[in-house]
């Protein structure tokens, strides 16, 4: 399944394939809640998943929104109505940085059959296709989670990486170069990292940029087919969509992706590593 999926196409595929289970995951770094917003209209037959209590496990040293316990995924993704033949599509409120976190944790527990939806609810609402505040009661799925299908990088990892391939920040450059830090004790970056924020994957209108200009961006910092490269991010949740966007462009392949740093900032703080600063 390719990683992105048009309003339109995800409209047909629920009209014609029963199987394709829809989660909503709008979330905003400190609040509100983005159930709130799912409450008052969602897509049709989209169920809420929180990103905090459900795909994270809690935060500690292994940073703010560590990966989640295979087991209490599981359960998440059964609730939800996810089958081991379902079409998963995840939306956040508008580029994907957010939902990047489901398509790669279905991806990590071994469920190819998963994408994000280009431009999320905003583009949904844009196309002119329904919305309801219903929830839907889905029927407990039978997917089964086999963690491990997604490179994962240590704190001691990433640091190679970021001297021997490519290791790229997807935070904004302010928070990158150190100017400032809004939510975690220190300011900087991994030394050896290059900055390649969220928002330089999608245009104007929220929507992702095509393959041909995400090879030609990454290009710019570096990366190729043929260099080992890794993302991070604040709490490895945006990092997710930097690892998205490196498949679209054809740069990695299901076969072999793109490797996250799971703690990402965080962690990297938890443990007290070096960090720099500037450009």
């Amino acid at each position: 399944m390719h990683p992105l999926i048009t309003p339109e196409a995800l409209a047909d595929a629920l009209s014609a394939r029963p199987a394709t289970v829809v989660l909503d995951v709008r979330w905003r770094l400190g609040g509100p809640p983005g159930r709130q917003d799912y409450e008052v209209s969602h897509v049709p037959g989209a169920v809420y998943v929180d990103l905090d209590t459900e795909l994270s496990a809690p935060p500690g040293v292994g940073g703010r929104h560590p990966l989640p316990d295979p087991e209490r995924l599981q359960e998440v993704l059964r609730r939800a109505g996810v089958r081991e033949d379902s079409q998963v599509v995840a939306y956040d409120a508008g580029d994907g940085s957010v939902a990047a976190r489901v398509w790669w944790l279905l991806r990590w527990a071994g469920h190819d059959e998963v994408a994000v939806l280009d431009g999320g609810f905003a583009a949904w609402e844009a196309a002119g296709l329904p919305v309801t505040a219903e929830e839907p009661a889905p029927l407990t799925g039978d997917v089964v989670v086999r963690p491990g299908q997604m490179p994962v990088l240590d704190a001691d990892e990433a640091a190679a990486l970021a001297q021997e391939g490519v290791l790229l920040d997807a935070r904004a450059a302010a928070r990158y170069r150190g100017e400032t830090e809004p939510v975690d004790p220190k300011a900087g970056h991994i030394p050896g990292a290059l900055n390649a924020p969220t928002t330089g994957h999608v245009g104007p209108d929220g929507r992702w940029l095509g393959a041909a200009e995400l090879a030609e961006r990454f290009a710019g910092l570096g990366v190729s087919s043929d260099v080992a490269v890794g993302a991070y991010c604040g709490s490895g949740v945006t990092a997710s969509s930097v690892v998205l966007a490196l498949e679209v462009a054809g740069i990695t392949s299901a076969e072999k992706p793109a490797a996250l740093y799971a703690g990402s900032w965080s962690n990297w703080c938890a443990l007290d590593r070096e960090v720099a600063t500037g450009g």
